[in-house]
């Protein structure tokens, strides 16, 4: 049977690592400091003692932990299976590797509907940013190769948990020209080293040009999701609309703590070349604040609105079909919010 009960030389144990992990590895020393302090006083007062259950611990762990600089990617998990013991194997195990790709495969690679909208407007819904290396970049090149002769696009980020920046800026590539654009960029304290992330000189199909894109984001958008709304918020080159994403922008990795123990600590920070800022504690703010059940129809509104405009006089009879075809989903999203 899984390991339930946990007791105080357990409690000693996974502060002590926790400890010196922090110390070592978190992107702010500083604050690394100040958390050990509160963590080795709480220790020392005996507020742990009660924990005698592994989740309720690494809960209260976790809550310390984010309490100094609301940082969330901060945090402990207790696992009832022992974890692998040697240092580095959690980013290493083959099982959790392998369970990662099935995830990624059964999710489709994060992107969970892409459609075309009355009006011509793209919508895309996308969940996670895979690694391309996982088989994700196959899947979003499809979808955007499928919205690539839509007329303006709504990406909805507001389930979207995460992911990798490589990803990010394959997907951000179809938004912007040829030429190279910096998109964001990590520090990483333990290799003191600056990684930059760039648009690709070349995407497979076609770029989506010019036309307007507007992004969905609610509290639950977090970590890659916001620094892709962030990115192109930065660069003007999609309006943002809904609430305030949850406000991570410090990358890390996992720990051992204990067998039973687990720790995710950041490592580097985001740094975006046009702030020179992040979204940490704050989250991504967006242009056009709504709540994030009525962000979908705030957004195709505009979208409709906008291929509206661009029309004017249609000059062709497949231009007046389009005109009609927006000017009713615009009615009907009318009718719908009276």
């Amino acid at each position: 049977m899984p390991v339930q009960q946990i007791d105080t030389a357990v409690h000693r144990e996974v502060i002590q690592k926790l400890s010196e992990k922090l110390k070592a590895n978190y992107v702010f020393p500083d604050v690394a400091e100040q958390i050990c302090v509160r963590l080795q006083k709480q220790l020392d007062n005996g507020d742990y003692a009660h924990l005698t259950n592994g989740k309720h611990f690494a809960y209260t762990l976790t809550k310390l932990l984010q309490s100094v600089n609301q940082d969330e990617h901060l945090w402990v998990r207790w696992h009832p299976d022992p974890l692998p013991d040697d240092e580095g194997s959690l980013l290493r195990n083959e099982e959790r590797i392998v369970a990662l790709r099935e995830q990624a495969r059964l999710e489709n690679y994060g992107i969970h509907k892409v459609e075309r909208l009355a009006g011509n407007v793209g919508c895309v819904d996308i969940r996670y940013f895979y690694r391309p290396s996982l088989g994700s970049g196959e899947t979003a090149v499809s979808a955007m190769n499928f919205l690539t002769h839509t007329n303006a696009l709504v990406i909805d980020l507001r389930q979207c948990r995460g992911g990798n920046p490589g990803m990010v800026a394959l997907i951000s590539s179809y938004f912007f020209d040829g030429e190279p654009t910096h998109l964001n960029s990590l520090y990483w304290r333990d290799e003191d080293f600056t990684q930059q992330y760039w648009t690709l000189p070349y995407v497979p199909g076609q770029r989506y040009g010019d036309k307007p894109v507007y992004l969905l984001t609610s509290p639950t958008t977090f970590s890659a999701g916001e620094e892709f709304a962030y990115n192109l918020q930065t660069r003007q080159r999609a309006t943002l609309i809904g609430e305030a994403a949850g406000g991570a922008a410090h990358p890390g990795s996992p720990f051992c703590l204990h067998p039973h123990f687990e720790a995710f600590i950041p490592l580097g920070k985001a740094i975006n070349p046009i702030t020179n800022d992040n979204w940490e504690g704050r989250g991504v703010i967006p242009d056009i604040a709504i709540t994030p059940e009525k962000a979908l129809s705030a957004a195709y509104r505009l979208a409709l609105g906008s291929i509206i405009e661009s029309i004017g006089k249609p000059l062709s009879h497949p231009l007046a079909k389009l005109l009609d075809e927006a000017q009713a989903a615009l009615a009907k999203i009318d009718v719908h919010s009276e």
